[in-house]
């Protein structure tokens, strides 16, 4: 009897944990929020890059925060990010070397605040994005959420249409 009582309390907690690795976790009160990627079962938590106020006059940078994660061809990468980021628009940027080796970039949708149809994280705000590239073959090499600030303004030294980006989280892929 004493063992069936311990295996529901460390299944319980096995579980617990599973379900909390496809959300970020919270960031320390006051800090910027962070991302994570996931491929496979292995996972990476990103602070941002770069990270602005919301009028994007406070800026800091951080070199150290782009973080590393083998992705192998054919395998999706899923990006989850907290309520701070899912709240506002976003997209991801990314690059990828097809299988004669070029290099190709692209770009997700721009996701609109609460974007319907994205997945929602098992802490129920954070939402989740697969990317999946074009061929099996495929080899991902880095991959950027890109929160977007202000609404965009016309530049007025060349006309054109500036979408500020108020802050960017950074993987790049081991080989």
């Amino acid at each position: 009897m004493p063992r069936r009582l311990l295996a529901l309390p460390v299944a319980a907690l096995v579980l617990a944990g599973c379900a909390g690795q496809d959300a970020p976790p919270p960031a320390p009160q006051g800090a910027p929020p962070q991302v994570t990627f996931t491929a496979d079962a292995a996972t990476a938590v990103a602070r941002p890059a770069q990270y602005c106020d919301l009028q994007l006059t406070d800026c800091t940078g951080d070199p150290a925060a782009p973080v590393t994660l083998p992705v192998p061809p054919g395998t999706p990468l899923v990006v989850t990010v907290p309520p701070e980021i899912a709240q506002t628009p976003w997209q991801v940027v990314f690059s990828y070397r097809d299988a004669a080796g070029a290099r190709i970039d692209q770009r997700s949708p721009v996701f609109p605040p609460n974007a319907p149809g994205l997945e929602v994280a098992p802490d129920e705000v954070s939402r989740s994005w697969a990317l999946t590239l074009p061929a099996p073959e495929d080899q991902l090499v880095t991959a950027e959420v890109q929160q977007y600030g202000p609404p965009p303004q016309a530049n007025p030294e060349t006309g054109e249409i500036d979408f500020p980006i108020r802050a960017s989280w950074v993987l790049t892929t081991a080989s």
